[in-house]
């Protein structure tokens, strides 16, 4: 077999062999978890979350931090992120729940989608600032195995750091204040940030992490997010009464910022979007000729992933892309909540999974599969024969108009552009 690929046994659905099967197969492509996260992966899992999830309050507590019993966050963007639910499935369950909880919910839903259509648009350039010139300086330690953001020894950074690499997810309000206390106090490089933090989240995705990181350094807007002993009183009451530095608080002032100088907007994506069909993919599925198998990527693992639900006869294949995942050295639990969506995949379809160059594993395949607005995707589609090309399932789907800010971006989309 071409040393470039290699068929792994199906993901048992057993946690204990399961164990076995990700120590075996993916150890050596992970950054070590400390404990495995609570969140599972996997359709079920999803279902069960959504069904569970009532958006009534959501607007008064969806910052709230801790005590965590009184926090309105849904929890759902793991599985949101991977294709196990849709943002539409998503933005229906709360129809008729109270209309400014609704709001504000499906406001944080358009949000994600505005990451994905500026992610899809700009690709790679979203990892440069885009708007706003930010200085930056190395972190003074190893992004890849130290814990930079509680050397401070303050709870709240201490504790939210604890939460990423056990639990794999955090509230929003605790990310910016990881990456305000990073970047903007720190003054340390916003893209090492945003590698750490992408390596331990379930939810972690080049569209919604990077757009936060550049929210919140002030890339996009000018003005950093200033984070401070304030926001924790706040979010997270009774919480600095039990820091051992309560009454020597690193955090106590709002840190040092500025007014981010502009930048000349070089990439001219940002203002009109001159290959939408490169950017948002087909409206319709397209048919060359008769697949036979269902390509699935880390993008969209749900059952009801457009290739897989029109192809139900046809086996999945999904690869762990080697290359990628070498560099990246994504955590365990990245790799624990992938596998187990897999794994409960397998209980109801016929399932191939690999390890190597996807382009390697799939040529020769005549493959059905979704669109999925990342720039990888793109780039390994083209090398395949993809006879059956199924659309994405976008929650409004993607103008030529500007994406410079989300105020313009909505502004757009109320306008039909």
């Amino acid at each position: 077999m071409d040393p470039q690929m290699q068929r792994l046994p199906t993901p048992p659905p057993d946690n204990d062999e399961l164990e076995s099967w990700l120590t075996r197969y993916l150890g050596d492509l992970s950054t070590p978890a400390v404990t495995a996260s609570p969140i599972r992966g996997g359709q079920q899992a999803a279902d069960t979350a959504l069904q569970a999830f009532d958006v009534t309050g959501y607007a008064r507590r969806r910052n709230n931090v801790w005590p965590e019993r009184t926090r309105g966050a849904s929890g759902l963007s793991p599985y949101i992120r991977h294709g196990l639910l849709s943002l539409g499935e998503v933005w229906d369950h709360v129809a008729g729940g109270p209309p400014a909880d609704v709001e504000k919910f499906r406001d944080e839903l358009l949000w994600q989608e505005y990451a994905r259509h500026l992610y899809a648009r700009t690709g790679t350039s979203s990892g440069r600032s885009l708007r706003f010139a930010v200085e930056e300086r190395t972190p003074p330690t190893s992004p890849v195995t130290d814990d930079p953001w509680s050397s401070t020894g303050a709870l709240c950074l201490e504790s939210t750091w604890r939460e990423l690499v056990t639990d794999g997810w955090l509230t929003n309000q605790t990310r910016m204040w990881l990456a305000s206390h990073w970047s903007v106090r720190g003054e340390w490089g916003w893209r090492d940030g945003e590698d750490l933090m992408y390596r331990h989240l379930l939810d972690g995705s080049r569209a919604a992490n990077r757009l936060g990181w550049q929210w919140t350094v002030g890339a996009l807007t000018g003005k950093a997010y200033g984070f401070s002993r304030w926001q924790v009183e706040k979010r997270a009451p009774g919480l600095c009464p039990r820091c051992p530095l309560e009454r020597r608080c690193p955090i106590t002032d709002w840190p040092p910022t500025s007014e981010r100088p502009p930048l000349a907007i070089s990439d001219g994506r940002l203002r009109r979007d001159d290959d939408l069909a490169a950017t948002a993919g087909p409206t319709t599925a397209r048919r060359t000729g008769d697949p036979d198998a269902v390509w699935i990527t880390a993008e969209s693992l749900g059952d009801r992933d457009p290739a897989l639900a029109d192809h139900p006869e046809l086996p999945v294949v999904f690869v762990f892309d080697e290359p990628l995942l070498t560099r990246l050295r994504l955590s365990l639990n990245r790799f624990r909540f992938l596998t187990q969506s897999l794994a409960d995949l397998a209980t109801r379809r016929e399932l191939e999974v690999w390890r190597g160059d996807p382009v390697a594993v799939l040529t020769g395949r005549r493959l059905a599969t979704t669109f999925a607005p990342v720039p990888g995707w793109r780039s390994r589609a083209a090398r395949l024969d993809v006879t059956a090309l199924h659309p994405w399932p976008w929650l409004r789907r993607p103008g030529t108009g500007p994406v410079t800010s989300y105020t313009a971006w909505r502004r757009t989309l109320s306008r039909g552009g």
